[in-house]
This record gives C-alpha cells, sequence and structure tokens, in this order.
C-alpha cells in the first residue's frame, strides 16, 4: 500500500470529461470547462486482484454503470484542482471497498449487563403483575 492507505490507481485507466459547471458564478464559469467528470473501469483495471475487484463490485454496487464508476468534482475553479480531487475522491472510494471484512469475535455479556437484564425483566414482570387485580 502507499501513503495513508490510499490505492494510487494509473492514469491510464482514467477517462475524463470536462464541462462548465453549473450554478452561480461571474464571466469565468460561463466561459471555462472546470467541471471534471472521471470515469474508471473495474473491469479493465490492472492494479485490483480478482477477488478485490469483487469485493469492489459487491460494495460499491450502488455506484457502478456498465462496470464503471463516475466521480465527479466541480468543488474549485481550476480544473486541475477538480482532476486532483475527483482522483483522490476515486481511490478512496476503491480503496475502502477493498478492506478485508473484521471478523466478528463473539464475546460473552459483562456480569454486569446480565444483572441490568434481570433487574429490568424483573420491574417489567411487577409492573405488569401490578395492572391485573381489582380497582377497589
Amino acid at each position: 500500500m502507499t501513503h495513508h492507505g490510499r490505492l494510487p490507481l494509473p492514469e491510464g485507466e482514467m477517462a475524463w470529461r470536462f464541462s462548465r459547471s453549473s450554478g452561480a458564478g461571474g464571466q469565468h464559469v460561463n466561459s471555462t470547462d472546470t467541471r471534471v467528470e472521471l470515469i474508471w473501469s473495474l473491469d479493465d483495471s490492472s492494479v485490483l486482484s480478482e477477488s478485490q475487484k469483487e469485493l469492489v463490485r459487491r460494495r460499491l454496487s450502488n455506484r457502478l454503470v456498465d462496470g464503471t464508476i463516475t466521480v465527479v468534482s466541480s468543488q474549485y475553479r481550476s480544473q486541475h484542482r477538480n482532476r486532483e480531487a475527483a482522483r483522490v475522491r476515486l481511490e478512496d472510494l476503491v480503496s475502502a471497498a477493498i478492506v478485508p471484512p473484521k471478523t466478528r469475535r463473539p464475546t460473552r455479556p459483562s456480569r454486569a449487563s446480565r444483572q441490568r437484564r434481570i433487574d429490568a425483566k424483573k420491574r417489567r414482570g411487577s409492573l405488569k403483575q401490578g395492572r391485573s387485580g381489582s380497582w377497589d
């Protein structure tokens, strides 16, 4: 792995699309293609193993369209910074998706928590018991 656990994806596997950002802005915003769309194909990626691809497929199924993931950034006024931002987001997404699931170790309830549970059951029981009986 690389610095702070982010998986670097090769530039060659990314397709870029540029367009004008929507929303408010001055003269600059109307003439520059600062909004970037980064399209990355999971199947064509060479950096992931088959099992990792499977994990990504399962975990990012809601983001995948025809086996590709699209990340959009129009946060910054410069195309370069938006490209960086989109790339980082994609790498974060994919990196998070290939972390193997943690195995769950069974634990036993503590003595105190067992006691609390019993006490609550007793309270509840006596409350219900109090409901029956006549209203003399």
